[in-house]
């Protein structure tokens, strides 16, 4: 162990054990996701006085849930598999056998609001500003579970809080995953509220353009840091497959912003 470096904490990546049952961290933390994704959006709308009741929420809620996870496991296997690819739909929805890519999730949900916004006639980007809310919450929950797991952490590194992980050999690296819970959770779900709470709704796609911009952004920063997955290192660049994929992300929100700000349009619930 070199100078400066901490020692990792020894965390269970069981989080709870009842009758031959258990439950890990990964669990509890999609699980406080979604739960605090339905509260922060159900007291959002009632701020903005919206017409979405409960019972759509519930609707939205599931269609997040199926857009993240397949979205996450397919954008995985196809993304970050080392060009092994999914054999079979088992391998695509094995979110036991672990690895969801962000990007992947990001695409999913995005395509699942539009099948949601068709159904419930609520404007797509309104949607979207409601979910880019509430993504900050599953980023910080996400990115603690990876740190709890010893898995996605940093470079090697000499700074004086660097931590000697389990499986990442004796050298101190960077708790990159401590990193991204901050710029990711912390930092966006700051300006989310912000904007939420400000005297009039932000105009239609406001937020998710921040979210795109801000996450495009920092994800590429925090990739500075990161150790690219063994399976795929470097790329001919000199760039990893995280700073790669949140290019689009970061030109897509700036698009999106730069779109919103000549055509504003005001926040709306059902229109049927």
């Amino acid at each position: 162990m070199s100078f400066g470096a901490l020692a990792y904490p020894d965390i269970d990546p069981v989080a709870l054990r009842f009758a031959g049952l258990q439950v890990r961290w990964y669990g509890l933390a999609y699980v406080s996701a979604f739960a605090g994704s339905f509260l922060l959006a159900r007291w959002i709308i009632r701020r903005w006085k919206l017409d979405i009741s409960d019972d759509d929420m519930l609707s939205i809620i599931l269609a997040a849930v199926i857009g993240v996870v397949v979205g996450g496991r397919l954008g995985y296997v196809l993304l970050y598999s080392g060009g092994a690819g999914p054999r079979n739909l088992v391998d695509v929805i094995a979110i036991w056998s672990g690895g969801m890519s962000f990007h992947g999730g990001l695409a999913g949900v995005l395509i699942a609001g539009l099948v949601v916004a068709r159904r419930l006639h609520i404007p797509w980007l309104t949607l979207g500003d409601l979910g880019a809310a509430c993504a900050p919450i599953g980023l910080f929950f996400g990115r603690l579970a990876n740190f709890i797991n010893d898995e996605l952490w940093g470079r090697v590194t000499r700074v004086p809080w660097g931590v000697v992980f389990p499986s990442g050999g004796p050298m101190p690296r960077h708790p990159s995953q401590l990193y991204e819970a901050v710029l990711e959770g912390v930092v966006i779900f700051a300006v989310m509220i912000w904007l939420a709470t400000r005297s009039n709704p932000p105009a239609r796609g406001t937020m998710l353009g921040w979210l795109l911009t801000m996450y495009g952004a920092f994800r590429m920063l925090a990739e500075l840091f990161r150790q690219p997955d063994v399976q795929i290192g470097f790329l001919p660049s000199g760039a990893t497959m995280g700073q790669l994929l949140s290019v689009p992300v970061l030109i897509g929100g700036i698009a999106l912003l730069i779109w919103v700000r000549r055509h504003p349009l005001t926040q709306e619930g059902r229109t049927d």
